[in-house]
């Protein structure tokens, strides 16, 4: 006879982004050989955590652990674990990027499955995630000890499927230092909306405001504004909006450079400034006016 039995434990989802445009490039049989050497490696770090592999489905791993800080911690893994995955007959291919979904609630456990609102909750962070994103709820965030919330960013308060209201959403910053802060609400609502900042590059237009507190800059496609140069590190740096102020954090191998109002030269490594006015930012070289390379910012009001 099956035991049913409710039990509080913090829920992931982890899914391997773009699978489908790995069979298109990589051919079915190894395509599936590298999405199943990415869900074993995910499968491991479970374990490795203290989780349980509920089960996996294609290219996504449903899996659960005893606190919220197990559930962080692997999530942070699996990341950066699959960093290293290496496509054996394709060497030059770059490693996959996961989204992943976190929430700590009850949940039946029955039969070696779990069931109930809070599985349906972290599966609709998942897909919220974008690439090389940890989205979880305040739920998990609230079970957290200081040195993980440390690492954690209030994105939004966002509607989702079988739940009442809105619900607050947060990221979990698993790329370079912890650096960022965790903005609640009130905060955000003291922040000056009108406040914006436009980057350029390359005849492409970007903006961070209101509508889109962060912007990611790299080498690789998931990235807002992509620069093709080998310098470049896949996910290089992070533009943040904080309570009306931009905040430009450095998460590279080779640093990232920054003139601001003409004149203010800064150079980041591993860490984070404050945007000024108007200016130029460099990735992995330092700032030359004159090359096209460069990313122009200005402050709008």
């Amino acid at each position: 006879m099956t035991t049913r039995k409710t039990v509080t434990v913090a829920i992931l989802f982890a899914d391997i982004a773009k699978s489908s445009h790995m069979y298109e490039t990589l051919g079915d049989k190894i395509a599936r050989n590298f999405i199943g050497k990415c869900v074993s490696t995910m499968a491991n770090v479970t374990e490795l955590h203290n989780g349980t592999v509920i089960k996996t489905i294609g290219d996504e791993v449903m899996c659960t652990f005893p606190t919220a800080a197990d559930a962080v911690k692997a999530a942070k893994a699996m990341h950066m674990e699959l960093e290293e995955i290496t496509v054996d007959e394709k060497p030059e291919c770059a490693p996959p990027n996961i989204y992943v979904g976190i929430h700590l609630g009850p949940v039946i456990s029955e039969g070696g499955d779990v069931f109930g609102e809070a599985v349906n909750v972290a599966a609709q962070m998942v897909q919220l995630a974008n690439q090389r994103q940890i989205f979880t709820t305040e739920e998990t965030v609230a079970a957290l000890a200081p040195e993980f919330k440390s690492s954690v960013r209030w994105i939004d308060k966002q509607t989702i499927k079988g739940k009442k209201g809105k619900i607050k959403i947060y990221e979990v910053i698993w790329e370079g230092q912890d650096v960022t802060v965790m903005l609640d609400e009130n905060l955000m609502k003291s922040m000056d909306l009108r406040t914006r900042l436009e980057l350029e590059y390359q005849g492409q237009t970007f903006e961070v405001g209101e509508l889109r507190p962060n912007i990611t800059l790299g080498r690789q496609s998931h990235n807002d504004v992509v620069v093709n140069d080998n310098r470049v590190s896949r996910t290089h740096a992070r533009i943040e909006s904080r309570s009306g102020k931009f905040i430009l954090i450095d998460l590279s191998t080779n640093g990232t450079y920054a003139l601001m109002q003409g004149k203010k030269s800064v150079t980041l490594k591993g860490d984070e400034v404050q945007l000024l006015g108007n200016g130029i930012i460099a990735l992995g070289q330092e700032v030359d006016a004159d090359s096209s390379d460069m990313i122009h910012f200005a402050i709008k009001f």
